[in-house]
């Protein structure tokens, strides 16, 4: 069991189930915890410029003309991002990187992880966003 060998057998081998259940998380995907659309802030906006994330390059940046008014409340210039697509690794990165100040208007951003080979959809219950798995059904 490599460095991980344990005196009891099953404690071994719940040690090496846990790790290797850890390493298939790979894929992180962005949601909005909040009843309202998803956006990103208009400085989350200008890191996905900076990245060169493709969907943020072909937004034309309001803000430009008016950086002072650029405040997070704003809601024209924070309506930010809802095309990106949401597995994108420069989104995640910035709301990583940003935390609370990713967030567009009326939005509450948090990065989810999903494990690898899960075919998944962002769905809503109640109006908040959450990542499922996708199902098969039968007819």
């Amino acid at each position: 069991m490599g460095r991980y060998a344990h005196t009891h057998q099953s404690a071994g081998a719940l040690c090496v189930a846990v790790i290797l259940y850890r390493e298939r998380f790979h894929e992180k995907n962005v949601i909005s915890k909040c009843y309202e659309t998803f956006f990103v802030s208009h400085e989350a906006f200008i890191r996905l410029c900076e990245l060169g994330q493709a969907e943020a390059l072909q937004k034309i940046d309001g803000g430009a003309h008016w950086p002072l008014s650029a405040g997070p409340q704003e809601l024209s210039l924070n309506r930010c991002g809802a095309l990106i697509r949401r597995d994108d690794k420069k989104l995640v990165q910035v709301v990583e990187e940003l935390r609370g100040a990713a967030k567009g208007y009326a939005a509450e951003l948090r990065v989810v992880k999903i494990l690898d080979d899960v075919k998944w959809v962002i769905g809503k219950i109640d109006g908040v966003e959450r990542v499922s798995e996708v199902h098969r059904i039968g007819e």
